[in-house]
């Protein structure tokens, strides 16, 4: 499988000829969506849901689809009927080709007088990639191949070591990096390095890694 990671969370998978994209919101390229034949949405905040992107990749392939929740469905189901899938914890599924394990149910806490929203995590190919989206949810799978949300408003960085340690992937590639600035990388990559007990890696965007 190649994994091409794209500007903040989103990534773009690809196998046998067809590309599952998750996760292209407005911090990430214009056409992070363009090409796909399935899409994947863990939750709302525009971040990770850009509804100009999704209606692009949508209306570009008309046999794609979108997987997400619910909160992200209502908003636009109504423009592709019979193409937004509406998911939840426990659902499994088949998207383009890939097998599909739905993990989680809140968003992270950010503060606690903000309201939680929904949020799901997508486990891909039996445990071959797991993208969490806004939570440190651990499966209960083993993941070879984690997408760390690296840096966040809701996170710390012993909460992310943490969370590595726990889930205990083989590899552990950043996401939700957007505003995590050039000068504090390397403090991120050596602490996490040293401490997650796992291979730390990261992609720029648009590179890309066979998984």
């Amino acid at each position: 499988m190649k994994l091409t990671k794209k500007s903040h969370s989103c990534v773009r998978l690809e196998k046998d000829g067809r590309t599952l994209v998750l996760d292209p919101g407005g911090f990430s390229e214009e056409d992070a969506a363009l090409g796909a034949d399935a899409i994947l949405v863990t939750h709302e905040h525009p971040d990770h849901f850009d509804e100009g992107r999704l209606r692009a990749a949508m209306e570009a392939n008309p046999a794609a689809g979108i997987w997400t929740l619910a909160s992200v469905a209502e908003q636009i189901s109504a423009a592709f009927p019979g193409r937004v899938h509406t998911v939840g914890h426990g659902d499994t599924f088949t998207a383009a080709g890939f097998d599909v394990q739905v993990h989680g149910e809140l968003h992270a806490v950010i503060h606690p007088d903000i309201p939680r929203i929904t949020n799901v995590g997508y486990l891909v190919d039996n445990g071959k990639i797991f993208h969490p989206g806004d939570a440190l949810t651990v499966p209960d799978h083993a993941v070879e191949t984690l997408m760390l949300p690296v840096m966040a408003p809701w996170s710390k960085i012993s909460e992310v070591i943490d969370y590595v340690r726990e889930v205990k992937p083989q590899r552990a590639y950043d996401v939700h990096d957007a505003l995590l600035a050039d000068l504090a990388r390397p403090v991120y990559d050596r602490q996490i390095g040293a401490l997650g007990g796992t291979d730390h890696l990261r992609l720029t965007a648009g590179e890309s890694a066979e998984v």
